[in-house]
């Protein structure tokens, strides 16, 4: 039998890891500085290193460049102009359009709902791999999931096959022009430990 001390949790390197958890935030503006492409690509390695459920690894990335975005951008007018108003759509569009990198995160389509619920908890992992990754990287981010992520027009945009994925989330990044504050309840709110 050992004698040997367990490792200590208790550590600064885990301390950091913490604070990059909890200090990352959904970023809504956006320095006009361009994000290295292969910090990117890098961050998209690390979210592939997400949990998956018999290692399915069902999710795919989708880097946008400038001409697809200025085609999103067409759509999110369109989109918000027959929802509400042209005012609105003008609005909206102006606003996406200081976001200065887009990613499309997809899941694999399956027949069967418990694989399909499983594999699309494993790109959400991914996704949250990715935005803390981009973090440590001083990259700031926003997961979105709003109408235009579920029209077909969109889907042809991007090149998705509707009938083969499902979008996980538009994400959005860049180096942070304001970072908001946040908090979460405590852990006595959230937490039931059992006998």
């Amino acid at each position: 039998m050992s004698n040997e001390a367990p490792p200590s949790y208790e550590t600064q390197s885990l301390r950091d890891f913490a604070e990059v958890i909890r200090g990352r935030r959904t970023i809504n503006l956006y320095l006009q500085t361009p994000v290295p492409r292969e910090l990117v690509r890098e961050a998209i390695e690390a979210a592939t290193w997400a949990p998956n459920h018999h290692v399915t690894e069902p999710w795919h990335f989708y880097l946008l460049g400038s001409e697809t975005i200025e085609r999103c951008l067409d759509l999110c007018y369109e989109i918000v102009t027959a929802k509400k108003a042209p005012d609105a759509g003008k609005f909206k569009r102006e606003q996406w359009s200081e976001k200065p990198g887009w990613l499309v995160v997809t899941c694999r389509r399956s027949d069967d709902d418990l694989l399909q619920r499983e594999d699309y908890a494993a790109c959400a992992a991914a996704l949250q791999n990715l935005m803390l990754y981009l973090w440590k990287a001083g990259i700031g981010s926003k997961w979105t999931t709003g109408d235009i992520t579920r029209d077909s027009r969109f889907f042809d945009i991007v090149g998705i096959d509707e009938s083969e994925e499902v979008v996980v989330g538009m994400l959005w990044y860049g180096y942070p022009k304001i970072t908001p504050a946040q908090k979460r309840k405590g852990l006595d709110e959230v937490l039931s430990e059992l006998p």
